[in-house]
Parts: C-alpha cells; sequence; structure tokens
C-alpha cells in the first residue's frame, strides 16, 4: 500500500503544477485578447465553451468514479483532466499566428 503522505505529497504537487501552467495560459490568451480582433472574440468564446466542457467531463467522470467505489481516485484523475487541457492550450496559444 502506497504511504498516505506520498499521495497528499504527489496530489499537492500536481496541483502546483496545473497552478503554474495555468498561470502561462492566461497569460497568453490575455496577450491574445487585448489585441482587441476577430481572433480575440473568437477566443473569449472558446474560452469559455472550454471550462464548461470542462467541468462537465470532470464531474461526469466523479459520478462515474463515486459509482463504481473508485472516489478516491476521483481528485488524481480530475487533475490530470485539467493539466491535459491546460497544456493543450498552453501550445495552441504559443503557437505563432
Amino acid at each position: 500500500m502506497k504511504n498516505p503522505w506520498e499521495t497528499w505529497f504527489n496530489l499537492a504537487l500536481d496541483s502546483w503544477r496545473l497552478g503554474v501552467e495555468a498561470q502561462t495560459v492566461v497569460g497568453l490568451r490575455l496577450a491574445r485578447l487585448a489585441a482587441g480582433d476577430a481572433a480575440a472574440a473568437a477566443e473569449a468564446q472558446r474560452m469559455v465553451a472550454e471550462k464548461v466542457l470542462a467541468a462537465a467531463e470532470a464531474q461526469a467522470r466523479t459520478v462515474g468514479e463515486l459509482m463504481t467505489g473508485q472516489g478516491h481516485l476521483a481528485p488524481k484523475r480530475n487533475l490530470a483532466l485539467y493539466r491535459r487541457k491546460v497544456r493543450a492550450n498552453r501550445r495552441r496559444l504559443g503557437r505563432r499566428r
């Protein structure tokens, strides 16, 4: 069995990484939104839609895990889900237009 302190530490570390990655995406998005052009409007709409879809996916995943008796895995798996989505946004927004 895994050491509970190691599990909590890894969860905290993953949360910290998500925060750092999200701040990068916030900066990239602000730069794009500051342009105020059609691409900025599209980015704003995309941002809201992505957030709603990610939250729905995380909620559905958590419910499924709770129903199968694996609710203890929800925090780790949801962090991984959000990190994948944030990483994809960082790659997309970091490319030159």
